[in-house]
């Protein structure tokens, strides 16, 4: 969620480029005003929802606010191999837990070349 102050500059300066599936607002500067690559070209920058970290950018946009693209790719351009874009789940319900992690029981099934500690003598 953008504070007064991203609000202003873009309700001065910017111009809205489009929104992604999840309503994400991307949005350009009017006229090129930063230096990049050896020439002048437009500031890009994204309205996220509350709560949100920059993983929340789907692949489409990404290339885009990079300056990678020159337009965002359409959803149309994903290829049927690809799979759905989900935000980084580091930290929430969803994250991923390897068998044997603490979050999974902490038990895991033993294999040949277990690790055998070693006791000092006496």
């Amino acid at each position: 969620m953008a504070n007064l102050g991203t609000r202003i500059y873009t309700r001065f300066r910017g111009r809205l480029v489009g929104k992604d599936a999840d309503g994400r607002c991307y949005y350009e500067a009017r006229t090129p005003n930063r230096t990049g690559g050896g020439e002048k070209r437009h500031e890009r920058w994204v309205i996220y929802h509350k709560g949100e970290d920059a993983s929340a950018v789907p692949p489409e946009w990404w290339g885009w606010l990079h300056h990678m693209e020159a337009a965002p790719l359409p959803e149309s351009a994903r290829q049927p191999w690809q799979q759905p874009w989900q935000p980084n789940q580091t930290g929430t319900a969803n994250a991923y837990h390897p068998p044997g992690s603490d979050c999974r029981g902490g038990q895991r099934a033993s294999t040949t070349s277990d690790y055998e500690a070693w006791y000092p003598e006496g």
